[in-house]
């Protein structure tokens, strides 16, 4: 960002020096560090702002290709009927089939 090399920061604290003066030169470095420390905390929240704008557009534009998707999925796949024991006649879950293809293995009594 900056490129301030040591020549160039021991003549601006020379200059600070003799403009600002010994006595007042520390309140000015405690207010310039005071508004520096503002301006970072104003910079991290307007970044903060503009990355969660940045992942909200992302989720909004996930959400957009899922649902295309899951619409084409559902378009191409045939609808199945509906298979409800109670409709069909089919016995319920569990229930023992009447003809059944192999014979029970256990022996007559």
């Amino acid at each position: 960002m900056f490129e301030i090399g040591g020549t160039e920061l021991l003549l601006v604290a020379i200059v600070a020096l003799l403009v600002i003066g010994p006595k007042e030169l520390p309140n000015a470095l405690r207010t310039l560090g005071r508004y520096t420390g503002k301006a970072r905390a104003m910079t991290r929240h307007l970044r903060s702002g503009f990355d969660e704008m940045m992942r909200q557009a992302e989720l909004e534009e996930m959400e957009k290709q899922w649902a295309e998707h899951n619409r084409k999925i559902m378009a191409e796949t045939p609808v199945m009927p509906d298979h409800s024991p109670a409709s069909d006649g089919d016995p319920a879950p569990g229930a023992p089939i009447a003809d059944a293809a192999e014979p029970d293995p256990r022996p007559l009594p």
